[in-house]
């Protein structure tokens, strides 16, 4: 009898264990996530001192308004050349098979990061140094991966952590590549070992201090069962962590599952400081439109404020090449639609109009705090979205010249059933513009918006 009670209590225990990480991993990314990413300015040649530098300043500067991530993008585990540029660097095969050039790399077949770039990754540390003085400033700390496992470690046939007698070379899917980066092959997932090599990795990143991955290669195409593969070793390692999928465009035939397994997912391919890009971003938005959620939200990539490309990936060293009207509105548009906010440019060289773009707290609060975006109506002209504000009959409104030339843009009450007075409040601004019946109308430069909260009296 004793057994059995003691048995029940050991299967009660871990039962209860499983649903507490459950609930633990859903409990994040309540609201979108806000930090920075080193990609837009750094392409693949981040080093750890100018991660430590934007961390410095976000700390200082931005943590007081909700910014909260530093991730550190993609090829850590790769020795750039000095001055190199390069974003995507093949691998190349030696007469024997082995790969050049050769990825920093466990006995496990795991990646680490090239101690060139983070020098406090020596003597087998990883990240968890960087990860840890990151954290003593209040942030957290992410990193970019590529789905699968090395190309690398299949050639040495590395052992999977975990198992018995079980190898790279038996688990990875050599048909499933990636056509811009070949340093790895996906999973095949039914293969015995496959969950348990990313039950190792997300252990390892566990063990760093890591909160935040940005699994790459994965949503176009939609690899279903890899993406629940990352989910589950998640829940396995013991530590929360925010699971980011990219590239776009993710199929919207799979928003059922995304948002099941993913707590973001990036709704177009690489967005960039163009017009014409954030055009068709509208156009995305719409298409996800009523997806976003606690947890789980559309993802219309990092934005394009500051100074960007100091080394690659896309054009010369410069601030973004959006005007200040384009920069509103990119700015705008993201936390009415409750985008992910995840900075792209050199915070350190930030100017006044870069800060005065990310430390509002009127603005920001759209992004944190509304609900259900829509879009009111958009024409070849202008565009005008929506949010609402729980618990109060207020309205966020974002009214967009799409335009090439300045002209009114008009916001019709009775469309969002208010029959009232209206007081209306330009967050830009944070000024009360005065009391409105029936309707608002704006002049608004070409490409510029205003935002606005509709107090209803």
């Amino acid at each position: 009898m004793e057994k059995k009670l003691k048995y029940f209590l050991l299967v009660i225990g871990i039962l209860f264990s499983g649903v507490h990480l459950f609930a633990q991993q859903n409990a994040i990314a309540l609201t979108p996530p806000m930090g920075w990413n080193s990609y837009n300015c750094y392409g693949s040649a981040v080093h750890e001192d100018e991660v430590k530098a934007n961390a410095i300043y976000m700390a200082k500067n931005l943590k007081q308004f909700g910014w909260q991530y530093i991730v550190v993008d993609f090829l850590w585990d790769y020795d750039n050349p000095p001055g190199s540029t390069v974003g995507n660097p093949f691998q190349s095969r030696l007469p024997d098979g082995s790969y050049i050039p050769w990825l920093s790399m466990d006995q496990y077949g795991r990646l680490l990061p090239d101690v060139n770039k983070f020098p406090s990754a020596c003597g087998g540390k990883g990240f968890k140094p960087l990860s840890d003085y990151i954290h003593s400033l209040g942030l957290k700390f992410g990193i970019h991966v590529m789905r699968g496992i090395p190309r690398q470690a299949v050639w040495a046939k590395s052992p999977i952590l975990g198992t018995k007698d079980i190898t790279a070379d038996m688990i990875a899917d050599t048909s499933s590549t990636c056509s811009w980066l070949n340093h790895m092959y996906g999973l095949d997932m039914q293969k015995p070992g496959a969950q348990q090599y990313l039950n190792s990795i997300l252990k390892l990143y566990a063990s760093w201090g890591v909160d935040f991955i940005k699994v790459d290669d994965i949503s176009r195409p939609y690899r279903t069962a890899e993406i629940e593969g990352y989910r589950k070793a998640i829940q396995s390692c013991g530590r929360p962590i925010v699971l980011s999928l990219s590239p776009g465009e993710t199929p919207i035939k799979e928003a059922a599952h995304v948002k099941k397994y993913a707590n973001m997912w990036r709704v177009a391919d690489d967005f960039w400081d163009n017009w014409a890009q954030l055009l068709k971003m509208f156009d995305y938005a719409k298409t996800w439109e009523g997806i976003g959620g606690p947890g789980h939200w559309p993802d219309c990539d990092m934005m394009q404020i500051g100074k960007l490309s100091k080394r690659g990936p896309v054009g010369p060293e410069r601030y973004s090449r959006f005007t200040k009207d384009e920069l509103y509105t990119h700015m705008s548009f993201w936390c009415l639609y409750r985008s992910p906010l995840m900075l792209g440019g050199n915070l350190p060289e930030n100017r006044k109009l870069e800060n005065n773009l990310i430390t509002n707290e009127e603005v920001l609060a759209v992004d944190q705090n509304g609900q259900n975006p829509e879009q009111l109506y958009k024409n070849d002209s202008s565009m005008v979205w929506v949010s609402h504000i729980p618990e109060s009959k207020d309205i966020y409104v974002g009214l967009f010249n799409i335009a090439d030339n300045a002209h009114k843009v008009n916001i019709d009450f009775s469309q969002l059933g208010i029959n009232g007075k209206v007081i209306v409040r330009d967050l830009w601004q944070r000024t009360d513009l005065g009391s409105f019946r029936h309707t608002y109308t704006r002049m608004i430069n070409a490409h510029g918006c205003a935002l606005l909260r509709l107090r209803i009296q």
